[in-house]
């Protein structure tokens, strides 16, 4: 499938946010990780789109969206542009899945605008706060990109294992291989967008003070070999969210939408058919 010929643009808060428009039937919110744009979801949106209308935004800084705009300071930010493009659509209700920093927006999308949400989907996330040793660990990281212009290679070599299953490179050294490329090509130009959304993401509030709330359908999955969101913080949600099902996803890490896509796109096509 050809995703060139689904592409728009739409400017929020002064800045174009570049996204898909496929298919059609009832509307399903894409989110991407950190670190990757859209395509992330191609096998899905192959699948999905012949019965659904699938959005896929490119996260700000991320793929063919422009930089992150100056007012954006938190992951609720980032919910609003995203209800703002679908009213942009004429989209009342939809579904939002989200890996990720996908998941991470979705929920506050959920808190801020729970009318519009059918239901909710969160692969290899977490809602509540980064714990204090990793969010250490990623700002020290950011720091250092911040101060080189760039993703240097020593930190590609720390930051590449961190999305992929055990054997990823032996596996499925292609995409192992693009993400690498991907990294290293950041640019001085891209690296502040990089910067200031990973100190948004790690820096996130704790939205599971709120898992009350979460009161529509939701699917909790996550890669039994995910090292960024480790299952644990899965089971955490689940328990914190009443009536919320929890799939473990095998032989994956934190990209499971590649990494595992027939399962993924199984899986999400019965929880869709089951709850919108």
């Amino acid at each position: 499938m050809d995703f060139s010929l689904y592409r728009k643009q739409l400017n929020i808060a002064g800045s174009q946010l570049s996204y898909l428009d496929i298919g059609s039937g009832p509307a399903l919110l894409f989110g991407h990780s950190y670190l990757w744009d859209s395509a992330m979801w191609a096998p899905q949106i192959v699948s999905l789109s012949q019965q659904y209308r699938c959005i896929v935004p490119d996260l700000w800084g991320h793929g063919q969206s422009d930089a992150v705009p100056a007012s954006c300071n938190s992951l609720l930010d980032i919910s609003e542009h995203m209800l703002a493009l679908m009213d942009a659509l004429d989209i009342e209700q939809f579904t939002v899945i989200g890996l990720s920093v996908g998941a991470m927006w979705g929920a506050e999308l959920v808190l801020s605008a729970p009318a519009r949400v059918n239901a909710l989907v969160m692969l290899d996330s977490f809602i509540g706060f980064e714990p204090e040793i990793t969010r250490a660990k990623y700002f020290g990281m950011l720091d250092m990109i911040e101060a080189a212009g760039s993703i240097p290679a020593p930190l590609i070599s720390a930051i590449s294992p961190l999305f992929f299953a055990d054997n990823a490179k032996a596996n499925n050294p292609e995409l192992v291989q693009r993400f690498e490329a991907y990294l290293a090509a950041q640019t001085p130009e891209t690296i502040p967008s990089i910067v200031k959304l990973g100190r948004i993401i790690f820096g996130r509030r704790d939205t599971m003070e709120f898992a009350e709330q979460f009161t529509l359908p939701c699917l909790i999955m996550v890669g039994v070999e995910d090292k960024a969101r480790n299952v644990l913080e899965s089971y955490l949600m689940s328990d914190a969210i009443d009536g919320s099902q929890l799939v473990h996803i095998p032989n994956a890490g934190h990209i499971s939408s590649l990494e595992q896509a027939e399962f993924v796109t199984e899986q999400l096509s019965l929880f869709l058919s089951q709850n919108i």
